[in-house]
């Protein structure tokens, strides 16, 4: 099998990796940190917002199975793209949206899907998700790692990842691991 990768900021990494982890065709999910100037942030770097990283999720996926398109209507659909520097109550430039591509082709598709979503003004306000090239990319720490599965009522993920999880299951049932 060979696969691909493309890495996704989405707000906070739980979030975004807990949906993930429940899609068709994706074979690895990762949360780490992306596109910052320092090399190896930590945790607490990335929160300082000094650093430049977005909390990301860094997807290997099939592309025999998924495809970017579907990858990034998933992504669309589980966080909201018109905020700048935040998902919620998550605040701070390391909660940017953000699809950090490693191919053109990923790079042609996200600007297509973001020019048709703003086209038939799917979203009220402007899509603010940047498109950028993938680099500095670093894993974080191994506790933050299958952070829903491993912690599914903790409050955070009890408030905020499960909805987004069950939003997933309803909206893309054809898409969800069996």
């Amino acid at each position: 099998m060979t696969t691909e990768s493309i890495v996704l900021g989405g707000g906070c990494f739980w979030c975004t990796e807990a949906v993930f982890k429940e899609v068709r065709g994706i074979v690895d999910v990762e949360s780490g940190y992306s596109n910052g100037r320092v090399p190896h942030p930590s945790y607490e770097q990335v929160c300082s917002g000094t650093t430049g990283h977005a909390e990301v999720v860094k997807l290997q996926y099939d592309p025999e199975r998924i495809s970017v398109r579907q990858i990034l209507e998933i992504f669309f659909t589980v966080h909201d793209p018109t905020q700048l520097n935040r998902q919620g109550n998550d605040t701070g430039t390391q909660y940017r949206g953000g699809i950090y591509y490693t191919t053109e082709a990923q790079k042609r598709e996200a600007e297509a899907i973001i020019s048709e979503l703003a086209r038939d003004k799917v979203y009220a306000r402007p899509i603010v998700t940047e498109v950028q090239p993938l680099a500095n990319y670093w894993p974080a720490e191994e506790y933050h790692q299958d952070f829903f599965e491993k912690n599914p009522f903790q409050g955070y993920c009890v408030a905020v990842a499960a909805p987004k999880v069950e939003k997933f299951r309803k909206t893309f049932q054809e898409l969800a691991k069996a």
